[in-house]
């Protein structure tokens, strides 16, 4: 371990070296101009080439069971690893980006990021500093037009929740949530540029970037799935979303009509319920409460209403019985879970891959930290496909019109990277 110096544009050099030098990366960023409970996610910079290609959780198992590792463990978890969790679910749509299910490594090369240092843990520490701290950055390169094309019309889209509504009515559900895709062909881009412009106009605390060969995924999340902390389990399930207003008098408006909208409070109440029933199978009997209730948080376009769900767990509870209680997370799936996920793979037109599972890090005490995958856009450069997902929650009284508005003013967010930036 060495520490050096590090300029403001340090973080962009080291995310290029990376990206031009490895086959596996993961960036997490936290951005800490948005305060969250509990923190987001640390400033680090995790890659490595010689990685197994066991593309299965047995990667976390075994780092258990080795010798303790300096170097916490880094990887995503699909949202089709539901398959493996729970029996009769499966996933027959296709597959335009192609993450593995689930995919951890122990970096080769480590690095923490702080206000003008950097921390290096390599076996090479002083090369790695001086290869990116001599790379030039690049001129940014125009955007070439996108043609979205969308997995669903306004009409479609609108008939299909209908149908949703029809199984809420019938006793089905009482909440689903359901998505959408917007997606391009034939584009070449620098996922690094990319990234650091979504940074730019969408900070939130548990960003992350990742590359897995030629497929990256450029996320800009405000929602946190899990955290560990000892026997402290914590998660964060957002239900609830408004747009931001730049005249501070109608954006305080819009937050205070969020925070006591009928609607968004009864659509998270649902999942803060789901998310106390899947905690309270791994934690001690009645450590389970929630410890805030439609929190509203502000983040750069939107505001959200979250909740914060805390349990001790019970003894020995390992990383993977943690998993198989909770994953997917409630937020992205719907009350009762099993049959809110039957329903989505009946309705929805796009597998969902890493969009809506989780991106994080396994500390060698076992202590780790999830985000979920929302807000995030998705490239393969073989495929030269770009994809965009966003959801909503569909209830009884839901207005088709309004959520189809929702899902769309999610993905705009994100497409907005392509815009003429300056």
């Amino acid at each position: 371990m060495s520490i050096f110096p590090a300029s403001a544009s340090w973080k962009q050099k080291a995310l290029l070296w990376a990206d031009a030098s490895f086959q596996y990366v993961i960036a997490l960023q936290n951005n800490s101009s948005v305060k969250y409970p509990y923190g987001g996610f640390p400033w680090v910079l995790a890659c490595a080439n010689h990685v197994p290609e066991e593309e299965s959780l047995k990667v976390v198992e075994t780092y258990f069971k080795a010798p303790f590792s300096e170097f916490p463990l880094f990887g995503f978890l699909g949202y089709d690893l539901k398959n493996q969790l729970e029996p009769f679910l499966f996933s027959h749509h296709t597959d335009k980006i192609g993450f593995p299910d689930a995919f951890f490594f122990i970096p080769e090369h480590l690095i923490y990021f702080y206000d003008e240092q950097v921390e290096i843990f390599s076996k090479e520490p002083f090369q790695v500093y001086s290869q990116i701290e001599s790379l030039l950055l690049p001129f940014e390169n125009a955007t070439t037009k996108i043609r979205w094309q969308f997995t669903f019309s306004k009409k479609e889209y609108i008939d299909t929740v209908h149908a949703l509504q029809n199984h809420i009515e019938e006793g089905d559900i009482y909440e689903i949530n359901f998505c959408i895709e917007q997606f391009a062909e034939d584009i070449a881009l620098s996922p690094v540029q990319l990234f650091e412009r979504l940074q730019k106009i969408s900070y939130n605390p548990f960003s992350a970037f990742i590359k897995h060969r030629e497929k990256y995924a450029l996320c800009a999340s405000p929602e946190r799935f899990l955290k560990k902390i000892n026997q402290e389990i914590i998660s964060q399930p957002i239900k609830g979303t408004s747009k931001r207003s730049p005249d501070p008098n109608e954006d305080e408006r819009m937050r205070y009509t969020l925070q006591n909208s009928e609607k968004e409070r009864s659509e998270n109440m649902m999942i803060t319920d789901l998310v106390r029933n899947d905690l309270a199978r791994i934690s001690q009997v009645g450590t389970v409460r929630v410890a805030e209730m439609f929190g509203v948080y502000s983040f750069p376009m939107v505001h959200q209403l979250i909740s914060t769900v805390k349990a001790h767990l019970k003894p020995n509870a390992s990383f993977l019985e943690i998993l198989a209680s909770t994953f997917p997370m409630g937020s992205m799936t719907g009350a009762p879970k099993i049959k809110a996920m039957e329903l989505i793979e009946q309705y929805e037109r796009t597998k969902r891959g890493l969009f809506s599972g989780s991106i994080g890090y396994i500390l060698p005490n076992g202590d780790f930290d999830f985000n979920v995958v929302i807000r995030t856009l998705f490239y393969n450069k073989n495929r030269r496909i770009v994809s965009i997902q966003a959801g909503s929650a569909i209830t009884y009284d839901a207005s088709a019109e309004q959520e189809y508005e929702e899902c769309h003013l999610k993905l705009s967010t994100i497409s907005k990277v392509f815009l003429n930036f300056k």
